[in-house]
């Protein structure tokens, strides 16, 4: 085992190909790539200031660790990497990397990261920003804060537990997500999907939820949420608060107690393929003009 402490490197690939290495108190400094294709690396309470830090590299441990700005494209075709108790301020952080777990770690500016990655688990952790966890697999999230546009795009098999998520158009074109005790808020909710679940969950969305296959929500509130379900097939829903308006399911069953504008145009569904159990429906329009389309 090669150990460094309270040392300052600079220069590229400063550090390259190399194996079993313990570094505590290191800073980084100007100089690209400085530990590319590492193997059996444990970081502590260091700070990483430049670009593609630990692309190619396997069996990465990082504690207290700070990745700054210019560190960007940071974790590139990596394997088998925790992060726990750090700062990650890069944006583009991981793209194409496995094996996954964070613990406790800040995304200042998570534009653009978690791109194309597999096998991720994240707890105690806040994100911010557009664009994170593009077309990634296999993922779970535990006590997670989200704030950011575009999230888990065409991402597969998410689980998701006591998180928060800010985000429009979030959890598009995925397949596979189950969604427990969490809050989410934003337009246009999950559209192009499969396999989507809710329970017990708080959501506010405009015209949200809709172009989906089997859709299921239990014990959920749908709070201030316009022109829901259109399109949806294999509904399974029970709704505990009132909604606000519901656009041409295609398919399944809706429970919910409280309905206000309820829009069946048989020219593009056909209504009894969907049972609707709503003790107060304010209105039911069985043609309608309202083809609106989502803003940019």
């Amino acid at each position: 085992m090669i150990n460094y402490n309270n040392k300052y490197f600079e220069g590229e690939r400063i550090l390259y190909g190399a194996n079993n290495l313990e570094l505590d108190g290191i800073t980084f400094g100007h100089g690209e790539s400085p530990l590319k294709e590492a193997k059996n690396v444990n970081i502590k309470n260091s700070i990483f200031k430049w670009k593609y830090p630990l692309w190619y590299a396997k069996n990465v441990e990082l504690t207290n660790t700070t990745f700054e700005t210019m560190s960007r494209s940071g974790i590139w075709y990596t394997d088998n990497i925790s992060i726990t108790d750090s700062a990650l301020q890069a944006p583009k952080l991981f793209r194409r990397a496995s094996n996954i777990t964070l613990n406790n770690v800040h995304f200042s500016d998570a534009e653009e990261t978690m791109w194309t990655c597999k096998d991720i688990k994240i707890t105690n952790s806040e994100i911010n920003g557009d664009y994170f966890g593009k077309d990634s697999e296999n993922i779970y999230l535990d006590h997670v804060s989200v704030i950011g546009n575009y999230v888990f795009d065409g991402a597969k098999n998410i689980e998701v537990h006591n998180s928060t998520f800010i985000s429009k158009d979030a959890f598009w074109n995925c397949e596979n997500v189950t969604i427990y005790d969490s809050t989410i808020d934003g337009e246009y909710l999950a559209w192009n999907s499969k396999n989507i679940k809710f329970i017990n969950c708080k959501i506010e969305s405009e015209q949200g939820l809709n172009y989906i296959d089997h859709l299921e929500i239990k014990n959920t509130s749908l709070i201030h949420s316009d022109l829901v379900f259109e399109y949806v097939s294999n509904l399974d829903v029970e709704i505990t608060s009132k909604i606000d308006s519901v656009k041409n399911p295609i398919s399944g069953k809706l429970s919910a107690p409280e309905i206000d504008t309820l829009i069946l145009d048989g020219d593009k569904i056909n209504p009894e393929k969907t049972e609707i159990i709503c003790a107060k429906i304010g209105n039911v329009l069985r043609h309608s003009d309202q083809n609106q389309e989502p803003k940019d």
